[in-house]
């Protein structure tokens, strides 16, 4: 009998319900990685880790809005000295949280031809795929003494059988699933049709989807699912879209999206009920010059004056901030 599937969209009865004064929560996920060249063809020792101890202020700052940030932490992340220098005091103290994230590519054994349709795990062979989750599995608990829970395949990469992996090694959550996106042109996954509520993967309950936040905004947003595929190749009509207010994309990260794009977005969730609103980055972009998000001080200024602001706006909407263990024990089981 197959195991469940992550790639389907669920059923209604497969929703997730929160115990009651749960609320409407955010959490705040980093995608902790290695920098490489972004523009480039993915290469296996073109990449550096120069950027981990950025982490440290980060989470200082994150920490003085309560906020209890999820650090998805990938191979070279894990394998660097200076992983538990910049988190591991914050992680002890459960200040901070860690979880996997897969860089097929980066991550031992190194078995399968670098590309990009195997650049998402999901599409690897079964075997490979798990083999590749334990051993980084393995090397996050190793460094940081503590056994991370949450998961997020890189590229959202997740395969008909990632769900059945997870649930053999006690992961409680996955965070793969990118709602309003289609990555299959390029080999991966198609979660246009997925829910942004929390969902469970599987009938006995033991695996909670946890999908990233993006809604649509503006007058034709309800028919955004609709109209987004025919736009794909049309960039120029989604740009007036967005200009004119009539329909526009909002995934809720600082990379690309403006704090008042955001705001918008975080309205639209709000109103919409959404129990959990999950916000999301890649770690390099908390350093200059590594993603084309962050490219010089200022830029990094900005971002943490985006997350200022999104804090301070949730706050005043009496949004609390969640985090893993907190979601886990607040989910209804039954």
């Amino acid at each position: 009998m197959p195991g469940p599937n992550l790639l389907e969209p669920p059923r209604p009865s497969d929703l997730a319900k929160f115990r009651e004064g749960f609320g409407q929560r955010f959490i705040v996920t980093v995608d902790t990685e290695e920098e490489f060249d972004w523009e480039a063809p993915l290469d296996r020792k073109r990449h550096t880790v120069i950027t981990i101890p950025a982490l440290r202020k980060f989470q200082q700052f994150c920490e003085g809005f309560g906020v209890v940030p999820t650090y998805l932490i990938d191979y070279p992340v894990a394998a660097s000295s200076y992983a538990a220098e910049a988190l591991g005091t914050a992680v002890a103290k459960g200040k901070a949280e860690v979880g996997v994230q897969l860089h097929p590519w980066v991550s031992p054994p190194f078995d399968e031809e670098v590309n990009e349709l195997n650049s998402y795990a999901g599409n690897l062979p079964y075997e490979l795929e798990r083999e590749k989750f334990l051993r980084l599995r393995d090397r996050i608990e190793q460094t940081f003494d503590a056994a991370p829970l949450i998961y997020r395949a890189g590229r959202y990469g997740l395969g008909p059988r990632t769900a059945e992996i997870l649930t053999e090694f006690g992961l409680a959550i996955d965070s793969s699933v990118r709602a309003r996106f289609d990555y299959s042109a390029s080999g991966g996954p198609n979660y246009r049709q997925h829910p942004l509520q929390p969902y469970w993967a599987d009938p006995e309950r033991r695996l909670l989807e946890l999908p990233l936040t993006t809604v649509y905004w503006g007058p034709l947003r309800q028919i955004g699912n609709v109209l987004y595929p025919h736009l794909w190749r049309a960039p120029q009509v989604r740009g007036v879209l967005a200009r004119t207010g009539l329909l526009e994309r909002i995934p809720l990260t600082p990379e690309g999206v403006t704090a008042d794009e955001a705001l918008r977005g975080v309205d639209i969730a709000l109103d919409e009920g959404l129990p959990v609103l999950v916000f999301s980055f890649h770690s390099p972009s908390l350093a200059p010059g590594h993603t084309p998000y962050v490219r010089n001080d200022e830029d990094l200024d900005a971002l943490y004056d985006w997350w200022r602001r999104l804090f301070t706006f949730l706050a005043q909407r009496g949004v609390k901030p969640t985090s893993v263990a907190d979601i886990m024990a607040s989910v209804e089981l039954a």
